[in-house]
């Protein structure tokens, strides 16, 4: 079934009264360096968490990075910073990652996965327990670099949805690993050298940002306007352009900020890993959304995460309150990383 463009609007919208009504001060958060690999101030030390990239958690567990830099995937907790004593290696160069809720996706001899990554490799590779995930595809030959992962549950079953950066193309497999080639995923106003980054399943509907490519359609090319961003339904089919050029920057997280988030609850957060601001944006009456601007720092100016990848809400358990944003980067040109949080806060000068 189709989503149409009204039921997306209205998917976001439907909590956007709630930063109407936020003070102003609102607007402002704080920024909190949980975890590093030493390169960057933080709580806690990690040297596996270097390009610390996808970034998930199921109803109740902590989070779970994907660490691009180390082949590794680590597990911190939420509330606290603190890590949970797992490391699990993962083939290749891992980008993103989702949890899988469903009895689909079956590792060979090892049971249902339960965490998925997608990897530059062009691999995807499954995780059911101990400290190993498995590849379940391999599409290396092809010279596949899976930037991002999504999963989704429809009433034909459930789906898992990868960026080929390098092809410009998002690939889709059904819960036995096979591909499903009927799931279009195309946009013809795209302009040429785009291809899709990142992607997220927001309450079913699937978003996709596309960066502009290298020479080679191996990495993104980070500009000011280097950016789209699309909405899709979970069978491929287009519903919106979101987002156009502007503040986009090679845009790859995604998340849908909840109530109590300050001025920008309901709100549709963008964030570029080109210049590592994170951009709010509504639905408008019509055509794109709009963009309310980026979230900024206590000292009044943009908050700016180097190397920014994934935006995530915590679940109100183990991976930290409901209204926290967390984020993972890959600061110093990927090669170190950091695992954060942004809440809401005071603007200067402001009485508390």
């Amino acid at each position: 079934m189709r989503t149409s463009a009204l039921t997306l609007r209205a998917l976001v919208a439907a909590t956007i009264v709630v930063g109407v009504a936020a003070p102003a001060h609102a607007q402002f958060y704080a920024q909190h360096n949980l975890v590093s690999d030493g390169a960057v101030p933080a709580d806690f030390v990690d040297p596996l968490l270097v390009n610390a990239w996808g970034l998930v958690a199921s109803g109740g567990s902590p989070w779970w990075v994907a660490n691009n830099g180390t082949g590794t995937s680590t597990v911190y907790n939420g509330n606290t910073g603190a890590k949970v004593p797992l490391n699990v290696m993962v083939p290749g160069a891992p980008t993103g990652v989702v949890f899988n809720g469903t009895t689909g996706f079956a590792i060979p001899s090892h049971g249902t996965a339960r965490f998925i990554f997608a990897s530059e490799d062009g691999t995807i590779s499954a995780w059911s327990g101990g400290t190993q995930a498995f590849v379940v595809v391999d599409h290396s030959a092809t010279g596949a670099i899976y930037k991002g992962l999504a999963i989704a549950q429809t009433a034909a079953g459930a789906f898992i949805y990868a960026t080929n950066f390098h092809a410009g193309t998002v690939e889709v497999f059904d819960s036995t690993w096979a591909p499903v080639a009927t799931f279009g995923f195309t946009d013809p106003a795209i302009p040429a050298g785009y291809a899709p980054f990142g992607i997220q399943n927001i309450g079913g509907a699937i978003f996709v940002t596309y960066a502009l490519q290298d020479e080679n359609a191996k990495d993104d090319v980070p500009g000011e306007g280097h950016g789209y961003v699309n909405a899709f339904d979970a069978t491929g089919h287009f519903v919106q352009r979101v987002a156009s050029q502007g503040s986009l920057d090679s845009p790859w997280g995604l998340a849908l900020a909840p109530a109590g988030f300050g001025t920008f609850s309901g709100d549709l957060l963008v964030g570029n890993f080109g210049n590592g601001r994170i951009h709010a944006f509504v639905p408008a009456p019509a055509g794109e959304f709009e963009d309310h601007g980026p979230l900024h720092s206590t000292a009044g100016r943009p908050i700016e995460i180097p190397g920014l990848w994934a935006l995530q809400f915590g679940n109100g358990a183990a991976a930290g309150p409901k209204t926290t944003l967390f984020f993972t980067a890959g600061p110093f040109d990927e090669q170190h990383g950091l695992f954060g949080s942004l809440v809401v806060a005071h603007p200067p000068g402001h009485n508390r």
